[in-house]
């Protein structure tokens, strides 16, 4: 499988801190606003942008939640193997609130569509936006957009995008996928 480096950790630090100017830019002051992660990997990509919030750019509190879309997914039930659910971290109320879904990778967006369906369970929010660090844009078969995105990427269906984090810092891979490993 071959792979090459997207980004790597400084230029994915530089990219973190564009997309917390442009956050913060649009939501400051922060107590109408709330950052929902999408479990697994949308969640530490969250916790990554408030912790630069909040050391970089002065930030007091980021309302946070971490969400689970599992059950939600249009796929569930199609895969072999039982899909592992991680457990919802809503202690945040989203009821008239600006909610930021953040995610690592926007691909087809079916990920999302699920995000607003489990989103549903907890409230009714204002208005919803997506956040994500990568946007592979011509991959999409829901018509779902990132309001804020690090970096697009035209990668082709056997590449994957994948991020590597060390020290909250995430580094961006693609890899070609073998021809039997396809989804």
């Amino acid at each position: 499988m071959a792979t090459k480096t997207l980004l790597d950790a400084r230029e994915c630090a530089a990219t973190l801190n564009r997309l917390c100017c442009q956050l913060n830019e649009v939501h400051f002051p922060w107590n109408n606003s709330v950052i929902i992660g999408l479990q697994p990997r949308g969640t530490q990509l969250a916790k990554a942008l408030i912790q630069l919030l909040k050391t970089q750019h002065g930030v007091d509190d980021v309302p946070f939640g971490a969400l689970d879309i599992t059950f939600h997914r249009d796929d569930f039930r199609r895969r072999e193997e039982p899909l592992a659910a991680s457990p919802n971290e809503m202690n945040v109320l989203i009821e008239g609130k600006r909610v930021i879904l953040v995610d690592d990778v926007l691909y087809t967006g079916r990920s999302v569509r699920a995000a607003m369906d489990a989103l549903g369970d907890y409230g009714r929010p204002t208005r919803v936006e997506l956040c994500v660090l990568v946007d592979r844009r011509f991959s999409r078969e829901l018509p779902i957009q990132p309001d804020f995105s690090g970096r697009r990427v035209d990668a082709i269906a056997e590449e994957r995008v994948r991020l590597e984090w060390a020290n909250d810092v995430p580094t961006i891979l693609i890899e070609s996928i073998p021809h039997a490993a396809k989804r």
